[in-house]
């Protein structure tokens, strides 16, 4: 397989930093049990300021593979690092990148209780405390019908409620998108875990509805924290 190795430092050095975070990210969620056995977990990076993706996929356990594996292409698919065969990757969430400036990394992640909710073809609703905390949203939707693309189906639930942080991928896995790797994953790990409660729950008469003042609380925890990690 041919490469291209790019001479841009810059781009390199942001490469090698989101490596590092993907590598992180990708122990933590198998450790967790929260990545399913297939460790299907896909990042794909907004370059600042340029129409390019980077693109970090797990090393290939098969193939004795122990780096993340990592490439760089134009929305339109032309390699800039990275394998030639990389170009799709570039392309997959171009048009999600394109159209939500705020949009800074996009990744596509399997998990056993996600995937379950992701099979049976239904919304999940936000009603585990800590999956509610970090998003204005009420319910992560399910991507159904695959005609008309994941990224168009991404943009038109961004655009109903730009509060939204996922998606669920009709008989597979859910997409998540926000401003990086690291945060980006946390909330994976959350949202997983909420599915899997709630899955429980539907054992013993399903997932209520939250008291009062529940929600004004979680929502005072995460965008309390939150501002504090920014400043």
């Amino acid at each position: 397989m041919s490469l291209i190795q790019s001479d841009d430092q810059a781009l390199l050095s942001l490469v090698d930093q989101l490596k590092k975070e993907f590598a992180l990210s990708l122990k933590i969620l198998t450790e967790t049990n929260t990545l399913s056995a297939t460790r299907t977990f896909q990042a794909y990076v907004r370059v600042p300021g340029k129409d390019q993706v980077i693109a970090l996929n797990p090393p290939d356990p098969w193939l004795a593979q122990t780096d993340v594996k990592a490439s760089v292409a134009t929305y339109d698919g032309q390699v800039i690092h990275g394998p030639e065969k990389a170009g799709g990757q570039g392309k997959r969430y171009a048009a999600v990148f394109a159209q939500n400036p705020d949009v800074n990394v996009v990744i596509h992640f399997h998990g056993p209780y996600l995937g379950a909710w992701a099979s049976a073809h239904r919304v999940l609703p936000l009603l585990y405390a800590p999956s509610q905390r970090h998003t204005l949203a009420r319910e992560i939707p399910v991507y159904i019908d695959r005609r008309g693309g994941e990224s168009a189906f991404i943009n038109q639930t961004i655009k109903a409620d730009a509060h939204t942080p996922a998606i669920l991928e009709a008989n597979g896995g859910a997409t998540f998108w926000g401003k990086g790797i690291i945060p980006v994953s946390q909330y994976i790990l959350i949202l997983e875990e909420g599915a899997y409660f709630q899955a429980v729950a539907e054992n013993l008469g399903g997932s209520r509805d939250f008291g009062p003042g529940v929600l004004e609380q979680q929502w005072r925890m995460g965008f309390v924290k939150r501002d504090k990690s920014a400043a």
